[in-house]
Protein backbone atom coordinates (compact mmCIF):
# COMPACT_ATOMS: atom_id res chain seq x y z
CA UNK A 1 0.00 0.00 0.00
CA UNK A 2 1.20 3.67 -0.55
CA UNK A 3 1.53 5.58 2.70
CA UNK A 4 2.97 9.63 3.26
CA UNK A 5 4.23 8.88 6.57
CA UNK A 6 3.61 7.49 9.79
CA UNK A 7 4.22 8.86 12.64
CA UNK A 8 3.54 9.60 16.32
CA UNK A 9 1.48 12.67 17.63
CA UNK A 10 -1.88 13.51 20.08
CA UNK A 11 -5.43 12.56 18.36
CA UNK A 12 -6.53 15.99 17.43
CA UNK A 13 -9.96 15.36 17.35
CA UNK A 14 -13.38 13.72 18.69
CA UNK A 15 -13.74 12.01 22.33
CA UNK A 16 -9.86 10.94 21.96
CA UNK A 17 -8.76 14.48 21.26
CA UNK A 18 -5.77 15.02 23.12
CA UNK A 19 -4.60 11.45 23.36
CA UNK A 20 -1.26 10.22 22.31
CA UNK A 21 -1.59 8.68 18.88
CA UNK A 22 -0.11 7.20 16.11
CA UNK A 23 -0.98 8.32 12.59
CA UNK A 24 -0.85 6.43 9.69
CA UNK A 25 -1.38 8.31 6.46
CA UNK A 26 -2.36 7.02 3.00
CA UNK A 27 -1.18 8.50 0.18
CA UNK A 28 -3.89 9.59 -2.80
CA UNK A 29 -7.45 11.32 -3.01
CA UNK A 30 -10.17 11.15 -5.29
CA UNK A 31 -11.61 14.35 -3.72
CA UNK A 32 -9.98 17.93 -3.46
CA UNK A 33 -11.97 20.15 -0.75
CA UNK A 34 -11.47 23.56 -1.04
CA UNK A 35 -10.05 23.89 2.83
CA UNK A 36 -7.67 20.70 2.64
CA UNK A 37 -4.95 21.10 4.54
CA UNK A 38 -3.01 17.89 3.56
CA UNK A 39 -2.85 18.43 -0.29
CA UNK A 40 1.27 16.88 0.51
CA UNK A 41 -0.31 13.04 0.63
CA UNK A 42 -2.24 13.26 -2.85
CA UNK A 43 0.81 12.34 -4.96
CA UNK A 44 4.32 10.47 -3.89
CA UNK A 45 4.32 8.45 -0.83
CA UNK A 46 6.16 5.23 -0.76
CA UNK A 47 4.90 1.94 -1.82
CA UNK A 48 5.17 -0.86 1.99
CA UNK A 49 3.98 -4.18 2.70
CA UNK A 50 1.20 -4.78 5.13
CA UNK A 51 3.84 -6.45 7.07
CA UNK A 52 6.34 -3.28 7.21
CA UNK A 53 3.49 -0.76 7.79
CA UNK A 54 2.37 -2.67 11.13
CA UNK A 55 5.96 -3.00 12.25
CA UNK A 56 6.31 0.74 12.39
CA UNK A 57 2.81 1.18 13.91
CA UNK A 58 4.55 -1.30 16.63
CA UNK A 59 7.19 0.99 17.07
CA UNK A 60 5.43 3.68 18.32
CA UNK A 61 4.47 4.11 21.45
CA UNK A 62 0.35 4.75 21.43
CA UNK A 63 -2.08 2.19 21.20
CA UNK A 64 -4.61 4.36 19.54
CA UNK A 65 -3.84 4.31 16.15
CA UNK A 66 -5.71 6.72 12.84
CA UNK A 67 -5.69 5.45 9.49
CA UNK A 68 -6.30 8.57 7.32
CA UNK A 69 -4.88 10.29 4.22
CA UNK A 70 -5.47 11.40 1.75
CA UNK A 71 -8.07 8.94 0.98
CA UNK A 72 -7.31 5.79 2.85
CA UNK A 73 -10.27 3.32 2.39
CA UNK A 74 -8.62 4.07 -1.54
CA UNK A 75 -6.08 1.65 -0.63
CA UNK A 76 -6.98 -1.84 -1.32
CA UNK A 77 -5.19 -3.44 1.89
CA UNK A 78 -6.45 -0.52 3.97
CA UNK A 79 -9.20 -2.81 5.61
CA UNK A 80 -6.87 -5.96 6.03
CA UNK A 81 -4.31 -3.37 7.93
CA UNK A 82 -7.27 -2.13 10.07
CA UNK A 83 -8.07 -5.70 10.87
CA UNK A 84 -4.56 -6.63 11.76
CA UNK A 85 -3.95 -3.55 14.24
CA UNK A 86 -7.04 -4.75 15.71
CA UNK A 87 -6.18 -8.08 16.34
CA UNK A 88 -2.48 -7.13 17.97
CA UNK A 89 -4.65 -5.22 20.31
CA UNK A 90 -4.45 -1.74 19.25
CA UNK A 91 -7.78 1.09 19.06
CA UNK A 92 -8.10 1.96 15.56
CA UNK A 93 -10.04 4.28 14.26
CA UNK A 94 -10.25 5.43 10.22
CA UNK A 95 -10.99 8.59 8.75
CA UNK A 96 -12.29 8.40 5.26
CA UNK A 97 -13.81 11.87 3.04
CA UNK A 98 -17.15 9.93 2.63
CA UNK A 99 -17.13 9.39 -0.85
CA UNK A 100 -16.80 5.08 -0.42
CA UNK A 101 -18.75 2.63 1.49
CA UNK A 102 -17.49 2.45 5.28
CA UNK A 103 -18.81 -1.44 5.52
CA UNK A 104 -15.64 -2.38 4.05
CA UNK A 105 -14.02 -1.62 7.24
CA UNK A 106 -14.01 -4.27 10.04
CA UNK A 107 -16.36 -3.95 12.88
CA UNK A 108 -13.47 -3.38 15.33
CA UNK A 109 -12.65 0.29 14.04
CA UNK A 110 -14.60 3.53 14.69
CA UNK A 111 -15.29 4.84 11.43
CA UNK A 112 -15.12 8.76 10.70
CA UNK A 113 -16.87 10.22 8.06
CA UNK A 114 -16.05 13.71 7.16
CA UNK A 115 -19.55 14.85 5.18
CA UNK A 116 -18.42 17.38 2.55
CA UNK A 117 -20.89 20.51 2.61
CA UNK A 118 -21.09 22.44 -0.48
CA UNK A 119 -18.22 25.08 0.65
CA UNK A 120 -15.89 22.14 0.31
CA UNK A 121 -16.71 21.77 -3.27
CA UNK A 122 -17.10 18.12 -3.25
CA UNK A 123 -20.78 17.33 -2.38
CA UNK A 124 -21.85 15.70 -5.36
CA UNK A 125 -18.81 13.14 -4.77
CA UNK A 126 -20.61 11.78 -1.17
CA UNK A 127 -21.60 8.30 -0.53
CA UNK A 128 -25.05 8.96 0.78
CA UNK A 129 -25.68 4.91 2.08
CA UNK A 130 -23.15 5.54 4.24
CA UNK A 131 -25.82 7.32 6.45
CA UNK A 132 -27.86 4.66 6.22
CA UNK A 133 -28.64 0.79 6.74
CA UNK A 134 -26.77 0.52 10.22
CA UNK A 135 -22.97 1.14 8.56
CA UNK A 136 -23.01 3.86 11.68
CA UNK A 137 -22.90 2.38 15.30
CA UNK A 138 -23.71 4.94 18.28
CA UNK A 139 -20.69 5.13 20.81
CA UNK A 140 -18.49 4.44 18.44
CA UNK A 141 -17.98 6.12 15.04
CA UNK A 142 -18.66 9.48 13.99
CA UNK A 143 -19.87 11.85 11.24
CA UNK A 144 -18.21 15.45 10.72
CA UNK A 145 -18.74 18.83 9.08
CA UNK A 146 -16.34 21.19 7.97
CA UNK A 147 -17.57 24.19 7.92
CA UNK A 148 -16.64 27.53 5.97
CA UNK A 149 -19.98 29.63 6.78
CA UNK A 150 -23.45 29.85 8.12
CA UNK A 151 -24.54 28.25 4.24
CA UNK A 152 -22.76 25.35 5.16
CA UNK A 153 -23.77 24.92 8.49
CA UNK A 154 -27.14 25.00 7.45
CA UNK A 155 -26.86 22.13 4.77
CA UNK A 156 -25.05 20.57 7.39
CA UNK A 157 -28.66 20.36 9.71
CA UNK A 158 -30.40 19.73 7.22
CA UNK A 159 -28.63 16.24 6.51
CA UNK A 160 -28.38 15.58 10.56
CA UNK A 161 -32.32 15.83 10.53
CA UNK A 162 -32.55 14.29 7.41
CA UNK A 163 -30.27 10.52 8.38
CA UNK A 164 -31.15 11.28 12.39
CA UNK A 165 -27.32 11.48 12.44
CA UNK A 166 -27.57 12.31 16.48
CA UNK A 167 -29.64 9.27 17.02
CA UNK A 168 -26.65 7.05 15.19
CA UNK A 169 -23.55 8.15 15.85
CA UNK A 170 -21.41 11.18 17.59
CA UNK A 171 -22.04 14.05 15.18
CA UNK A 172 -19.27 17.03 15.09
CA UNK A 173 -18.71 20.71 13.93
CA UNK A 174 -15.58 21.39 12.77
CA UNK A 175 -15.08 25.08 11.68
CA UNK A 176 -12.84 25.67 8.86
CA UNK A 177 -9.41 26.96 10.85
CA UNK A 178 -9.16 30.16 9.81
CA UNK A 179 -12.31 31.23 8.21
CA UNK A 180 -14.97 30.41 10.19
CA UNK A 181 -14.31 32.04 14.45
CA UNK A 182 -15.30 29.13 16.68
CA UNK A 183 -17.45 31.80 18.51
CA UNK A 184 -20.52 31.94 15.40
CA UNK A 185 -20.01 28.58 15.23
CA UNK A 186 -21.20 28.12 18.60
CA UNK A 187 -23.95 30.33 18.67
CA UNK A 188 -25.64 29.00 15.77
CA UNK A 189 -25.36 25.71 17.33
CA UNK A 190 -27.02 27.19 21.28
CA UNK A 191 -29.51 29.01 18.78
CA UNK A 192 -30.76 26.10 16.92
CA UNK A 193 -30.57 23.60 20.08
CA UNK A 194 -28.53 21.27 17.46
CA UNK A 195 -27.19 17.89 19.37
CA UNK A 196 -23.66 18.37 18.38
CA UNK A 197 -20.30 18.39 19.65
CA UNK A 198 -17.98 21.13 18.41
CA UNK A 199 -14.72 19.80 16.69
CA UNK A 200 -11.87 21.92 17.02
CA UNK A 201 -8.41 20.53 15.97
CA UNK A 202 -6.44 20.61 18.67
CA UNK A 203 -2.81 20.01 16.71
CA UNK A 204 -3.62 23.17 14.92
CA UNK A 205 -3.47 25.06 17.89
CA UNK A 206 -0.23 23.47 18.99
CA UNK A 207 1.63 23.62 16.66
CA UNK A 208 0.00 26.33 13.92
CA UNK A 209 -1.87 25.46 10.84
CA UNK A 210 0.78 25.01 8.44
CA UNK A 211 2.85 22.27 10.63
CA UNK A 212 3.35 18.82 9.09
CA UNK A 213 3.53 15.26 10.63
CA UNK A 214 1.55 16.51 14.56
Amino acid sequence: MRITEIYASVQGERAQAGRPCTLARATGCDLRCVWCDTPRAFTGGEERTLADVIAAVEQLPARLVLLTGGEPLLQRELPALASALVARGFEVMCETGGQHDVAVLPDGVMRIVDCKPPGSGETAKMFWPNFEGGRLRAGRDAVKFVLRQEADYNWAREVIARYRLDRQCEVLLSPAHGELDPRELVAWMLRDRLPTRLNLQIHKYIWGADAERV
